[in-house]
């Protein structure tokens, strides 16, 4: 059984209430949820949230929320308290972490990350990533960028420009990382009995305690990926983009 869980939270430091915001005059966790509902390969969605007005919201568009606690230092560790609740029978082998401010995610882009994982059993997770289109995008710190070895599984994430073209000849390609993830269940629980890493502190990348903890990721290419939501003005440029590309509208698989 697949599992996928949309952790949204009220509290989020540049943009308070942006899972409720409106975003073609419907919540942004709506899209959100819709999008993870039409991917093929999943079984059961949940919103994991700490806040009752999520959970109500969801419930009110007939979707599905699980209360977490509110202590949580990350993501992760919220999917990994929404998955004790929701299975514990631990009958679940995959879990789907799809984050609640990526309005345009798209459901084939998550079933190619199930499916990915799901072929690949020297994988213990697998997420997406994307060609980057220019230097600009190598360099910004905002942008997670992910070297890969010839199988396609993580060698290193981080926020500075990787691979360091030290010859300007531009023979490697340059990807950035989607934070969205597939877990295999056991995988996710060795991750959260693990204490935080050197790496993962100094770049701030969960990410890199899985793979300083021995744990294989598999990186998914896709062609492109939709910019998230992590300030009022991005909503805007959301909106601005939904406008001029109603095919990219999650809410129309419903």
């Amino acid at each position: 059984m697949t599992l996928a869980f949309i952790p949204a939270r009220m509290a989020a430091t540049r943009f308070p209430g942006k899972p409720l915001a409106l975003l073609a005059g419907r919540p942004v966790i709506e899209h959100v949820y819709h999008a993870v509902r039409a991917a093929a390969g999943i079984d059961r969605v949940c919103v994991a949230t700490d806040d009752a007005r999520i959970a109500a919201t969801v419930a009110g568009f007939g979707g599905e929320a699980v209360m977490t606690r509110a202590d949580h230092p990350s993501g992760t560790d919220r999917i990994l308290e929404a998955v004790q609740l929701t299975d514990p029978g631990a009958v679940a082998t995959l879990i789907v972490n799809v984050q609640g401010d990526e309005p345009l995610v798209q459901p084939v882009d998550i079933a190619r990350c199930v499916a990915a994982l799901r072929d690949d059993h020297e994988a213990d997770w697998a997420t997406l990533v994307y060609p980057l289109a220019n230097d600009a995008e190598a360099a910004n710190p905002n942008l997670v960028k992910v070297v890969c070895d010839r199988a396609g599984h993580a060698l290193y994430f981080s926020r500075a420009a990787i691979p360091f073209d030290r010859d300007r000849q531009g023979v490697a390609a340059r990807f950035g990382h989607c934070g969205l993830y597939v877990y295999r269940a056991a995988a996710l629980r060795r991750f959260a009995a693990t204490a935080p890493t050197p790496l993962e502190q100094s770049e701030k990348l969960e990410q890199l305690r899985a793979l300083e903890t021995g744990l294989r990721i598999l990186c998914v290419r896709i062609e492109r990926a939709y910019p998230g939501i992590d300030t009022p003005e991005d909503l805007t440029r959301t909106e601005a983009l939904l406008a001029a590309h109603p095919e990219l509208c999650n809410l129309s698989t419903t």
